[in-house]
């Protein structure tokens, strides 16, 4: 997956949007029109939706805490993204890099599969609505880029780089600064930037995941809906047609991943049949289709179980990410249960 084309991407060079926002503007407004920016960079940065947030909460209480001393010898938006970068790079002093479990070790057979202790949720790259971090309202081109640079496989790729590198092709690869622009930023010459950024897409060479089709695409489109009924009428037969040869099934927190149609439909039917029964939620997660995983517990009652990410080449499913995290649906706006026990006892009255 490559950052998003220079004339696609995320268009917000220094000097544009809120930065031309009139004086008069209350400080807490301007701080307010930067929160999805702001917390797309530092979700890359990062790589989990949640230090995302608290890194920009930091920044704003940072940024508010300062606003008499901004003089305006650079735009407010180059210096809140200063802000940003600082807090960033001190919340990864931690030698540990987020990473998918795919990144961690092989895949396992089914019939050897142990699903063991849960690792910390610091482990692994976390999930975060699209729309908490691009804008998904503009041209459908614009945006497909967009998403390309928040899936999952590009966010675990990232958290290989150092913060400089990281922060580097963040900036110009994705929000489209200039290398001057970031060297400001940064505070370091323009001539670092450019063998940062360098050094940086070589080590991203190395970690290119395979090419997706658009969400926005009415094939992909269609995948999803034939999925989403497969797996809630648990039909393995057609759940295991629309997956890939080579389809990558994981499991966070856990570190097991599975590969082939073989071991996922294996799963399903062995350990992962508590699945069976459940309901799904369409949400747009890390610029792919995916699914609010809801565990029947009772006739008629649902609760929270998975965030699935699926990922597609367009005609088949090649990447079924399941993050076992029920407390992170509040954070997608998802409704904390599905009760429809009152439409069942007055259908049996």
């Amino acid at each position: 997956m490559q950052p998003a084309s220079a004339t696609t991407r995320e268009k917000t060079p220094p000097g544009s949007d809120h930065d031309q926002m009139p004086d008069t503007a209350p400080f807490e407004q301007l701080l307010e029109a930067s929160r999805r920016e702001l917390t797309g960079y530092c979700y890359r940065m990062l790589g989990a939706a949640s230090e995302a947030e608290d890194a920009v909460q930091e920044t704003m209480i940072k940024a508010w805490s300062a606003r008499e001393t901004f003089a305006g010898q650079s735009s407010l938006r180059t210096w809140l993204f200063r802000i940003a970068h600082n807090v960033c790079v001190d919340m990864l002093r931690s030698p540990q890099r987020r990473a998918r479990p795919m990144d961690l070790g092989p895949s396992t057979r089914t019939a050897a599969a142990v699903l063991g202790a849960p690792l910390t949720e610091a482990t692994f790259v976390q999930p975060i609505p699209d729309d908490r971090v691009i804008d998904t309202s503009g041209d459908p081109a614009v945006v497909a880029e967009a998403r390309d640079t928040i899936r999952l496989a590009f966010i675990a790729a990232l958290q290989y780089l150092p913060p400089l590198q990281r922060s580097a092709l963040i900036l110009c690869e994705v929000l489209r600064w200039s290398a001057a622009e970031v060297a400001t930023l940064l505070e370091v010459t323009t001539a670092s930037i450019n063998s940062a950024l360098q050094r940086a897409r070589r080590t991203m060479a190395g970690h290119q995941p395979s090419a997706h089709m658009p969400l926005e695409d009415p094939a992909h489109k269609d995948l999803l809906a034939r999925y989403m009924r497969a797996f809630e009428a648990y039909d393995m037969e057609v759940l295991v047609s629309l997956l890939r040869d080579d389809v990558v099934l994981s499991m966070p927190p856990f570190d097991l991943w599975l590969s082939g149609p073989a071991d996922v439909r294996a799963w399903f039917v062995g350990e992962g049949s508590v699945c069976e029964g459940g309901r799904l939620i369409p949400i747009d997660v890390n610029g792919s289709g995916g699914f609010a995983n809801y565990h029947l517990v009772e006739p008629g009652l649902w609760k929270p179980f998975a965030l699935q990410v699926i990922e597609t080449d367009g005609e088949h499913i090649v990447g079924h990410h399941n993050f076992l995290y029920p407390d992170m649906f509040e954070a997608f706006g998802l409704p904390i249960v599905i009760d429809e026990r009152r439409t069942i006892d007055a259908s049996a009255g």
